[in-house]
């Protein structure tokens, strides 16, 4: 099974902390060249030492929250270089009732996600069908199965990214551009110790750690997932031992969605 990334280049967002700097982390650990793409430049240069040694690595500083601002960056950066392989993942929304999520909520999510992705694919796709190449993955959420309770806005926006992608699958394949889902359950990440400690702020007698038992305990193996589990997935899918694999959902939950 060829899952070896060497001459290959990888463009990684949110790639700073929990799944995306596993993510940055896995694929140079197989050879390919890194690109990482976040907000915090301090933390960017810390990841960017911690990569397998490569004079291709570089980053991006960029926020979300600015779709032009990416969408500057991501142009003048793909004048120079072209991308074999682009993660999105990107933070998600804060919790709460849909019935309590203002307008705004749902737009600022939107444009953060789903505007930002397609920046990034309109940026990078010429250069993947000029290599003859392409793997696009999005890190979503299980919530495209069976939507989450008290994520709202994340799973209204979740099922929208997922489309999206899907009908990229369909456009992109003729091209080796592959495209793809990766829906991480329970993860041990700081979006995951935030969700729990409002949790228990809301909840009279309860702790972040007894929610975060409560979360484990919802998977048939007992536990959350490490970020280089779901690492793991993203890796396999972007390297050529998946060139068949194009159009689907990956949930790494552990087996907690309880849909096929």
């Amino acid at each position: 099974m060829n899952i070896d990334l060497s001459g290959k280049h990888a463009v990684v967002c949110g790639s700073t902390q929990g799944i995306g700097k596993a993510v940055a982390l896995g694929l140079s650990k197989r050879g390919a060249s890194v690109t990482l793409v976040a907000r915090n430049e301090e933390k960017l240069s810390k990841v960017l030492s911690e990569l397998n040694p490569n004079d291709n690595h570089d980053y991006i500083v960029a926020d979300f929250s600015n779709p032009e601002e990416l969408k500057a960056k991501i142009e003048r950066w793909s004048q120079v270089k072209k991308a074999h392989i682009l993660v999105n993942n990107t933070g998600g929304p804060k919790g709460g009732p849909i019935v309590e999520a203002s307008t705004e909520e749902f737009l600022n999510a939107f444009s953060q996600h789903l505007i930002c992705n397609h920046i990034l694919v309109k940026a990078l796709y010429p250069g993947m069908k000029e290599l003859g190449y392409g793997r696009i993955i999005n890190v979503i959420s299980t919530s495209v199965k069976q939507p989450l309770d008290g994520l709202g806005v994340s799973n209204t926006i979740r099922g929208a990214v997922a489309n999206w992608s899907k009908t990229l699958a369909n456009e992109l394949g003729r091209h080796n551009i592959t495209v793809n889902n990766v829906l991480p359950g329970a993860t041990n990440t700081s979006r995951l110790q935030s969700i729990a400690s409002t949790k228990a702020e809301k909840t009279d007698g309860m702790n972040t750690e007894t929610v975060l038992a409560q979360m484990a305990a919802q998977s048939p193996m007992q536990r959350i997932a490490q970020p280089e589990e779901v690492a793991n997935a993203v890796v396999f899918l972007a390297s050529p031992a998946a060139n068949y694999i194009n159009g689907i959902n990956v949930p790494v939950d552990g087996g907690r969605t309880k849909s096929l």
